[in-house]
């Protein structure tokens, strides 16, 4: 039997839009908010870093979050079938974001690993006076740069029981997994992680660190190398452009206010940061005045060093450190499980849709290989070294490229950019313009190209943290290059879904002529108030 011939299969939704705006802060909220952000403020200019990111937020992040929503909303698909039912040949783009979101979940799900363990190791502050080399050492075993199978056990039990709990999640669905754990993890971690703040900011010493997170150097404002890490740590947070919140809007009600959910999602993930940053830097305050150091000294202030090596040491230096230790590493872990599920849901209805799969035979091939390569890669004595190439390439050169070839693809190659305006128009509250299209169609792809040829260079002439060239070409430039075949052959592989020929846009707006570029056109008004049909069209 063809396709054609199938019945259209029912799509399954968020059961509200609470639903979906929860899962989509899980999805942005997680580890770099808690240890990335704080950090990279700091270093560029402290409390004038805020403009650039603000200006960053609204002219970037925002944008391009809505982008991702009004194609997922739109086309009712994960990313490549979105991009397909645009454009046939756009389905490979769609699969590069889809593999980008594999190998960003098969390390992330080491570091929620770690995370769970310093959970345990919290309670009896396992860890000892030398933190940095029970991590390095102890722990993780951290061995030379080298393709090594020797499983470290103390990594590899607490990475199964991940993978088992993401699963499980997935295979559960949209409203019964993904929505049911962010509805009760994200009110959590937000109540867990501001206790932790109230607790940092009472400790001695805790204004120290928060002079030193706040206090402006508006000279920093000159430096074009600080709004490159304004736009950086905006465009990373939000999960933009890598095909998770193509997934999730396309779960979104016909009818949902998509601008106005993207804005609470975007200012939410932008208010724990600060929220964190407040948290971190108390701290580091705290330890700077018990040894009579200035905050610049302390061991590391972003990355894991930041949470498994100076937090550790803070922690068993305050009193009642193994309650203030729980709460840090299980905020970690919790942060890290609600944006995992949201990048492997994505990675698993793009197999369930081409494949003809269903929502638990997909996850349990999608999570299942994942699992395979988490532990044969990052349960080793090599993990630490690859999982930091993997992240480096994978963040800074394949989620950068992916941006600039979907905004340039849809806006300009594709002529979607109309379309997508007037479809968002007619869903939502807030309305967008002619300006939206200029930002994500014209700024974006120009600052995103400046990022992505500063960092090439750099990873190109100067190497990454002193690796062989071997290492890097290995777990760098080699993983982005089989990310590159995987979407070339994916694209390649006749679908066997039911959904991809039963496709009808809705609402059933007309294309917008290219004019509607520029304001103030006659048809604007028309484009920008359709009016919504009573009922929704046949799935």
């Amino acid at each position: 039997m063809t396709s054609t011939s199938r019945a259209p299969r029912q799509r399954e939704t968020w059961t509200s839009s609470t639903g979906f705006i929860l899962a989509a802060i899980g999805s942005a909220v997680g580890l770099g908010n808690i240890w990335r952000f704080p950090g990279v403020a700091y270093e560029n200019g402290g409390g004038a870093f805020l403009i650039p990111y603000l200006v960053a937020l609204l002219t970037a992040g925002i944008p391009i979050l809505f982008l991702d929503y009004a194609i997922g909303h739109r086309y009712r698909a994960a990313a490549p079938l979105a991009y397909r039912r645009m454009a046939r040949p756009a389905e490979t783009l769609g699969w590069f974001q889809i593999g980008l979101s594999f190998v960003i979940a098969v390390y992330y799900a080491a570091v929620i690993a770690w995370s769970l363990s310093y959970f345990v190791f919290s309670f009896d502050l396992r860890w000892g006076d030398d933190t940095g080399t029970f991590f390095t050492g102890e722990y993780l075993k951290v061995g030379d740069p080298e393709i090594s199978a020797t499983i470290v056990p103390g990594v590899a039990i607490p990475l199964v029981l991940v993978w088992l709990a993401v699963l499980v999640v997935i295979a559960l669905g949209v409203t019964a997994g993904v929505q049911r754990v962010n509805v009760i993890g994200i009110p959590l971690l937000f109540v867990a992680f501001l206790a932790l703040v109230v607790r940092a900011v009472t400790l001695p010493g805790s204004t120290t660190g928060l002079d030193a997170f706040f206090t402006p150097n508006w000279g920093a404002l000159t430096d074009p190398a600080v709004w490159i890490a304004a736009y950086s740590q905006i465009f990373f947070s939000l999960s933009i452009a890598f095909g998770i919140m193509v997934t999730y809007s396309s779960y979104q009600r016909r009818k949902a206010n998509m601008t106005s959910s993207g804005l609470i999602v975007a200012f939410a993930n932008s208010s724990f940061e600060i929220l964190a940053g407040i948290g971190v830097f108390a701290t580091l305050g705290f330890m700077a005045n018990q040894a009579s150091i200035g905050i610049e000294e302390l061991p590391g202030l972003t990355g894991p060093i930041l949470s498994f090596v100076t937090f550790p040491a803070v922690i068993s230096q305050m009193p009642g450190g193994t309650f203030f230790g729980a709460i840090f590493f299980g905020s970690l872990t919790l942060a890290g499980f609600t944006s995992i599920i949201s990048i492997l849901l994505g990675v698993a209805a793009s197999v369930g849709e081409k494949f003809g799969l269903g929502q638990k035979g997909s996850a349990l091939v999608v999570c299942l290989s994942c699992a395979v390569l988490s532990l044969a890669l990052f349960s080793t004595t090599s993990a630490l070294l690859a999982l930091d190439t993997v992240d480096q390439w994978a963040n800074n050169v394949g989620i950068v490229f992916s941006a600039i070839a979907m905004t340039v693809l849809v806006v300009w190659v594709l002529r979607k950019g109309p379309t997508l305006k007037a479809h968002l128009n007619a869903v939502s509250t807030f309305k967008v313009g002619w300006w939206w299209i200029l930002l994500v169609g014209a700024l974006a792809p120009i600052y995103l190209g400046y990022m992505l040829y500063e960092r090439v260079r750099t990873l190109i002439t100067e190497g990454y943290e002193e690796l062989p060239q071997w290492f890097l070409n290995t777990f760098g430039w080699g993983v982005i290059g089989l990310v590159v075949l995987a979407a070339i052959l994916l694209t390649l592989v006749p679908w066997r879904g039911r959904d991809e020929p039963e496709f009808v846009p809705w609402p059933p707006l007309q294309e917008e002529p290219a004019s509607l570029l520029q304001p103030g056109s006659s048809t604007t008004s028309d484009i920008l108030r359709p009016r919504l049909p009573e009922q929704e069209e046949p799935r």
